[in-house]
C-alpha cells in the first residue's frame, strides 16, 4: 500500500463520523430549529417571507458567520459545521436553511477568500452581526452559461458604474450587501468578468420583483436592477478581470451547502413518514407492520444515508484542503435526487393526507425540486463529473 493509499485509509473514518464537538453543535442547531423555526414555518410559508425575529435570532446565535474568523466577530468554526447547520435547518424549513446557506457558503466565504484586508474589516463584522448578503451572478441570458452575462461595469475614474439586471437572487429582499458580477470588457469573454461588493443604498441600485415560486416560498428570490450604479473603486472583490475565478471557486463550495440542504429536506420527509406509518392503522394494524411499507422505508433510509455521506465527504475534503470538485458535484446531484425521491415517497405513504397542506410532506417535496436547478443544474454537475473521471482525476 503506497503513502497516498495509507493517507486515505487514515482519513476515511473521520469523513463519516462526527466528533463530540460536532455532535454538540448539531444538537444546539436542532434545538433552535425545533423550538424557534418549526412554530413559524406555516406562517412564513403562507406569507412568503421569513420572520424578522427569526432573522435576528440567526444573527444572535452566530449562524450567519459560522466560518468568519473571531477577529471579525464570527464563530471561527469550520465549513463542516456550516454544513451541519444547513442540514439541520432544512430538516425543519428549507427557506430558513438556504437563507443561512447563502450567507455562509457563498457571500461570506467569497469575502473571506478574495477580499483585501480593508474590505474584510468593513464588511465581515457587519455580516456577522446584522447585515444579510446575497450573491448576484445569474441573468436572463446567463444561467448555466454563467459567463454570458451582459451586466457592464465601466471605469469612471473615481468609481465604477454598473448597469444591468440580475435574476434569481436568493435573499434579495433581506440583503444589504451584494456580490455582483459584471464584465468590464465583453470582447474579453470570461476574462473581462469582475466581482464587486455593492451595498443596497448605493446610487442606481434597486431590488425588483420577488418571484412567486413552487417551493422555498419564504426565501426571497428577486431581480436586481443596476442603473448606472456607482460603486467605489475599492469595492472590487479579488482582482479586476478575475471574477470568473471568484464565482467558480465559491460556487464549488456552495454546492456542498445545497447538498446539505437536500439531505435535511430528505431527513425531514423521512422522519414524517416514519412517524405517520407507525400511527396510521389499516386492517387492524399500523401500516408499518406490512412488509411492503417496511421495504419502502428501508429504501428511503439507504438513499438518505448515502446522500449524507457524499455531502459529509465533500465537506471534510474541503476543510482538509484537498480537492473536492468532483465530490461536491456528486453530492449535489445525488442528494437532490434523493430529496425529491424520499419526499415523493413520503407523500405516497401518507396517502390522501400527503397531498394536502395540513400535513408537512407536500412542502418537503416542493422544496426539494430546486436542488436540481440552482447553483448549477444536475446536467452541469454531470458534465463536471464526466470531465474529471475521463481525465483520470
Amino acid at each position: 500500500m503506497n503513502a497516498t493509499a495509507l493517507e486515505q485509509e487514515h482519513i476515511r473514518p473521520a469523513l463519516t463520523h462526527l466528533s463530540d464537538e460536532e455532535e454538540l453543535f448539531r444538537s444546539s442547531i436542532r434545538e433552535f430549529a425545533e423550538g424557534e423555526v418549526r412554530p413559524r414555518v406555516e406562517k412564513m410559508e403562507h406569507d412568503g417571507k421569513l420572520d424578522k425575529d427569526l432573522i435576528e435570532q440567526c444573527f444572535d446565535l452566530g449562524l450567519m458567520a459560522i466560518e468568519t474568523p473571531e477577529e471579525y466577530g464570527g464563530a471561527g468554526s469550520s465549513f463542516f459545521n456550516a454544513i451541519l447547520a444547513i442540514e439541520e435547518l432544512a430538516r425543519i424549513d428549507a427557506s430558513t436553511s438556504v437563507f443561512v446557506d447563502v450567507q455562509n457558503t457563498l457571500v461570506t466565504n467569497a469575502i473571506i477568500r478574495w477580499a483585501n484586508d480593508d474590505l474584510k474589516k468593513k464588511y465581515l463584522p457587519e455580516m456577522a452581526t446584522e447585515k444579510v448578503g446575497a450573491y448576484a451572478l445569474s441573468e436572463a441570458g446567463s444561467g448555466s452559461d454563467a459567463f454570458a452575462l451582459k451586466t457592464r461595469a465601466v471605469d469612471k475614474g473615481d468609481f465604477w458604474e454598473i448597469t444591468g439586471q440580475k435574476l434569481w437572487i436568493t435573499n434579495g429582499n433581506e440583503a444589504e450587501i451584494f456580490i455582483v458580477f459584471a464584465t468590464i470588457d465583453p470582447a474579453s469573454g470570461y476574462k473581462g468578468i469582475t466581482a464587486f461588493i455593492v451595498e443596497k443604498d448605493f446610487e442606481g441600485f434597486a431590488v425588483g420583483k420577488k418571484e412567486d415560486k413552487l417551493g422555498i416560498r419564504a426565501s426571497s428570490t428577486t431581480e436586481l436592477i443596476l442603473d448606472n450604479c456607482k460603486v467605489p473603486k475599492e469595492n472590487v472583490l479579488g482582482e479586476i478581470g478575475k471574477g470568473y475565478k471568484v464565482s467558480i471557486e465559491t460556487l464549488n463550495e456552495g454546492r456542498i451547502g445545497i447538498g446539505a440542504q437536500m439531505v435535511g429536506i430528505a431527513q425531514g420527509a423521512y422522519e414524517a413518514a416514519l412517524k405517520y406509518t407507525a400511527e396510521r392503522e389499516q386492517f387492524g394494524q399500523a401500516i408499518n407492520s406490512f412488509q411492503g411499507v417496511q421495504f419502502q422505508l428501508a429504501e428511503m433510509a439507504i438513499d438518505l444515508e448515502a446522500a449524507r455521506l457524499l455531502v459529509y465527504n465533500a465537506a471534510r475534503l474541503k476543510d482538509a484542503g484537498k480537492s473536492f470538485l468532483k465530490e461536491a458535484a456528486m453530492a449535489k446531484v445525488y442528494s437532490s435526487r434523493v430529496a425529491e425521491k424520499i419526499s415523493s415517497k413520503a407523500i405516497e405513504l401518507f396517502g390522501g393526507y400527503g397531498y394536502v397542506k395540513d400535513y408537512p410532506v407536500e412542502k418537503y417535496w416542493r422544496d426539494s425540486k430546486i436542488g436540481a436547478i440552482y447553483e448549477g443544474t444536475s446536467n452541469m454537475q454531470l458534465q463536471t463529473i464526466a470531465k474529471l473521471i475521463t481525465s483520470g482525476k
